[in-house]
């Protein structure tokens, strides 16, 4: 007999967590138990292995800029805590605080900030301290940071600028990252502290790929073959766009290849398909705002 798998997260935790996240909704974000009285998010990430959607209820901490911060600390276990190996490979998360729902890029902060980050951290909640103490492994301060600005739909000309907009900044950030990751290890290059691990180049980078490929793959099942029901006359300017789609998702392939071994990556193979990618993207983008938001413009906002 094949044995069962055993599961990532025991029955009993599992179980618990789910009344607490039930709870969590149905009160507006509050909760009893041993999360009465404290600041608790719910944090829903896309399963490493499964690719299935899964919430935990964490305890959080704002740093002064305000931004969320949560501690992968899984009560001192040796091992990170399921929810923290999910977005390291996929940082795109939603995040739920009160009734406030939001996406966010998962980003785990590294060496110096990570030090500071965890001091300010166990500074306000004391516990996390005492949790590191139990465990030589050393618990990961992750950064919520939203993904889109907040604003109420207004229709799809706005949103897809939207999106567009954040494509462009995510590129232009993960452009930056790369130059000055690549300049701290380069040789010769000033090694007195600890060379960098790229999590927040490789968070960035991973979670423009991942918006990128729903973005266009929802165009492409959804948007497009409504558009070329409606306006016939857009049949050439959508084909030209899906071809487009393609050539943009064999760099995405490429980038995401690099990713994986980013520490060993070659720095010219990397800044050489990064580049291409802004060349490819920045046009297609252009266009798809040329020849799509007068047609989208008539449609109704609802």
């Amino acid at each position: 007999m094949t044995p069962a798998p055993v599961p990532s997260t025991p029955p009993r935790v599992a179980d618990f967590n789910r009344a607490v996240v039930e709870e969590f909704r149905a009160n507006a974000g509050q909760v009893g138990g041993p999360f009465a009285g404290g600041d608790l998010l719910l944090l829903t990430t896309t399963g490493a292995r499964t690719g299935t959607e899964q919430t935990s209820p964490l305890g959080f901490v704002r740093d002064e800029d305000g931004a969320l911060l949560v501690v992968a600390s899984a009560g001192g276990a040796h091992r990170h805590p399921a929810w923290y190996r999910n977005l390291l490979a996929h940082p795109m998360v939603r995040v739920e605080v009160g009734t406030d729902t939001f996406g966010a890029v998962a980003v785990p902060a590294e060496e110096t900030e990570r030090e500071r980050l965890f001091a300010y951290v166990s500074g306000q909640q004391p516990g996390y301290a005492d949790y590191q103490a139990r465990t030589d492994r050393r618990l990961p301060v992750v950064r919520l940071e939203r993904s889109y600005p907040d604003a109420p739909f207004t229709g799809l000309v706005d949103k897809l600028l939207e999106v567009h907009t954040w494509l462009r900044g995510q590129l232009r950030r993960v452009a930056a990252e790369a130059e000055a990751y690549f300049a701290a290890r380069a040789p010769g290059a000033d090694a007195a502290g600890a060379l960098p691990l790229g999590l927040q180049l490789r968070q960035h980078c991973l979670a423009f790929c991942e918006s990128l490929h729903v973005h266009h793959t929802s165009e492409d099942r959804g948007a497009f073959p409504v558009l070329e029901e409606k306006y016939p006359r857009l049949a050439p300017a959508l084909a030209r766009l899906r071809a487009e789609h393609r050539t943009v998702e064999r760099i995405r392939g490429e980038l995401e290849s690099l990713l994986a071994a980013l520490p060993s990556a070659d720095p010219h193979r990397f800044r050489v398909e990064l580049a291409r990618m802004t060349e490819e993207l920045e046009a297609h983008l252009d266009y798809e705002e040329e020849v799509l938001i007068p047609p989208l413009s008539e449609l109704p906002v609802s």
